[in-house]
């Protein structure tokens, strides 16, 4: 709906989470990828940790990580990463995937369907058990203009996000044991991912740009 993706933007999760993302929306593959990165310190006050709540309202000093990467072809991304992002909720999760023909902004979606006609979408998630939905708390599936894009496999278990996509994997990972699909993760994907995450941390550190080669997984 939105064209050839040409740029994402990703403020999420760190380093090969993050790069997973970026490489997977825009069609990457093994291609080498020149980063730029540098680092941000600034007060900020860290709720919840590994250990749960901190009961701690005093700002502490946490670094963001900013880094740009050029993958050629007009293909690039935009890494926005502050310590302990992905369990301190004063900070959200953003995505943005830009293409020829539109942009993706979290659940929005803007584009064109016809001469001088710019529409804009949402991407709705049905939750059941919320007020007097009474089956119980769990997502259902993620729909766009009516029409349901994904559903969650295992409806009914009540999983979070997290869960379910664990779930996803291991599910994937038992089929592809029993030869019934192809490897969800593959190992030379996971190589990559961590290679441009490292390049991210090194360009981060030195100041000075990384540039990543063609590696011997990607075959």
């Amino acid at each position: 709906m939105i064209g050839t993706p040409t740029s994402v933007q990703v403020s999420s999760t760190h380093e090969y989470h993050a790069v997973s993302l970026v490489r997977a929306l825009l069609g990457t593959g093994f291609d080498p990828v020149e980063v730029h990165a540098r680092t941000f310190t600034a007060p900020l006050v860290s709720p919840l940790d590994r250990g749960g709540w901190t009961d701690d309202d005093e700002p502490r000093d946490a670094t963001t990580t900013l880094a740009t990467l050029d993958f050629g072809g007009g293909r690039s991304a935009l890494y926005d990463f502050t310590d302990a992002q992905s369990r301190n909720r004063l900070r959200g999760n953003r995505i943005v995937v830009r293409g020829s023909h539109g942009e993706m902004i979290d659940d929005r979606l803007m584009r064109m369907t016809g001469p001088r006609t710019i529409v804009e979408s949402h991407l709705v998630r049905r939750q059941t058990g919320v007020e007097q939905d009474l089956p119980g708390f769990d997502l259902e599936h993620l729909s766009l203009d009516g029409e349901v894009l994904w559903r969650n496999p295992f409806e009914g278990a009540r999983l979070g996000d997290d869960d379910i996509a664990g779930a996803a994997l291991l599910a994937g990972t038992a089929a592809w044991v029993a030869g019934e699909g192809p490897p969800p993760y593959p190992l030379a994907e996971g190589c990559q991912d961590h290679l441009v995450g490292r390049a991210i941390v090194e360009s981060a550190r030195t100041g000075t740009p990384v540039r990543t080669a063609v590696e011997p997984w990607a075959g």
